[in-house]
């Protein structure tokens, strides 16, 4: 970063933090969430799923490894701002190419540095995620922007899956990348299945996966008419992927899952869970500060192992809603909450956190190879 700019971020109770602007230096706003990945930002940063949401590291020093054209996990970054401790221009490794800040600016998204990040996930966590205002405008008086960041729309009530898939229908082609120097890409299994995905802001590694488990993948959009792919004489599986927003204002992506369940195997992560759920008669509920990093613990209630995961999510299922034709299939140990589930009848599973990774660690990547079984049995 070549020169200091004034960053001021204010939250919708008034509190305010003041830091260093870097990245696109422009006003920008959001709700606040923290993620506790140590790794991973460049990922973090383009996930579908952080779109309307300010997202504070609390790992200190972020920017260490530069950013490379391989880590993408979408088109661009969805993330409305970044919040750090500590950013850094200096960065090396063989595999980067750009610094944080030449990034985020590149893609015309604001950060702010300099700032008590610990002090700032403490109030979160007692307060509960809300809105913000990142503002780098000094001329602006305090008083005035705290009354704009009382006005901020909650994420309840927020679809904003539209918002972030794709615009039309695609066949995903990309093999996984090589993280060893010198080292040829890994080859996917050959396709023995075809699977449509919904798009509600899919991440690349989920698709990279399931290629790899032998799936030949239709990536369609949020909107997608479920009529056609019940009328497509080779469709095996379909796919719920992860997005933004609250899952309940959804109506049109729940009312194609219920015209699915039943007629062809499903498989939800995170969002895609949460839709799978409600069009099986369950409710959703926010959570007060949501699971957010690559550490979350869950045990899966089928095998009793525990399973060290990565999430993003801030709505949850409620319990109580569940049917009795749903299972619960895996429960996070921090707080109880469901983290995944399955028809006891019908070829339908789902889990709210994600199996591939990117960042994070691998414990649940079996579960793909479970979808593959489904769709062999079916």
């Amino acid at each position: 970063m070549t020169k200091t700019t004034k960053a001021r971020l204010v939250l919708q109770d008034g509190v305010v933090f003041e830091g260093i602007g870097f990245g696109a230096t422009k006003e920008s706003h959001g709700e606040v969430v923290f993620n506790t990945s140590l790794t991973g930002y460049q990922e973090i940063l383009t996930d579908p799923s952080y779109a309307g949401q300010l997202v504070c590291l609390t790992y200190p020093q972020i920017g260490i490894y530069g950013i490379n054209p391989e880590d993408h996990e979408s088109r661009r970054v969805f993330a409305s701002g970044l919040i750090v401790r500590d950013a850094t221009s200096v960065f090396s490794n063989y595999r980067s190419d750009q610094s944080l800040h030449e990034f985020l600016k590149d893609q015309g998204v604001a950060g702010i540095a300099g700032i008590d990040t610990r002090a700032l996930v403490r109030h979160i966590r007692d307060q509960g995620a809300m809105p913000a205002l990142l503002s780098f405008d000094s001329a602006i008086k305090t008083a005035s922007l705290k009354s704009q960041a009382k006005k901020l729309q909650e994420m309840t009530g927020q679809n904003l899956a539209e918002g972030v898939s794709c615009e039309k229908s695609y066949v995903f082609k990309e093999e996984r990348g090589s993280f060893i120097k010198n080292k040829k890409p890994a080859r996917a299994k050959k396709a023995r299945y075809r699977v449509v995905a919904y798009d509600f802001g899919v991440k690349k590694n989920i698709l990279r996966l399931l290629k790899d488990v032998g799936c030949q993948v239709q990536v369609v959009p949020y909107d997608y008419p479920a009529q056609k792919i019940l009328d497509a004489a080779n469709v095996d599986g379909v796919f719920l992927s992860n997005g933004p927003g609250d899952p309940a204002a959804c109506a049109h992506a729940i009312e194609q899952v219920k015209q699915l369940v039943g007629k062809k195997p499903l498989f939800g992560i995170c969002l895609g869970h949460q839709i799978l759920s409600l069009a099986l008669g369950a409710k959703t509920f926010k959570l007060k500060f949501g699971h957010h990093g690559g550490n979350q613990p869950v045990k899966n209630l089928l095998s009793n192992h525990v399973e060290i995961t990565a999430q993003n999510h801030g709505f949850a299922i409620d319990e109580k809603s569940l049917p009795k034709a749903i299972e619960i299939t895996h429960r996070h140990l921090n707080d109880q909450t469901i983290s995944g589930i399955r028809h006891r009848q019908l070829k339908a599973f789902s889990v709210q956190y994600h199996p591939e990774s990117a960042p994070g660690p691998n414990d649940s990547r079996y579960l793909f190879e479970d979808f593959i079984k489904l769709m062999e049995a079916n």
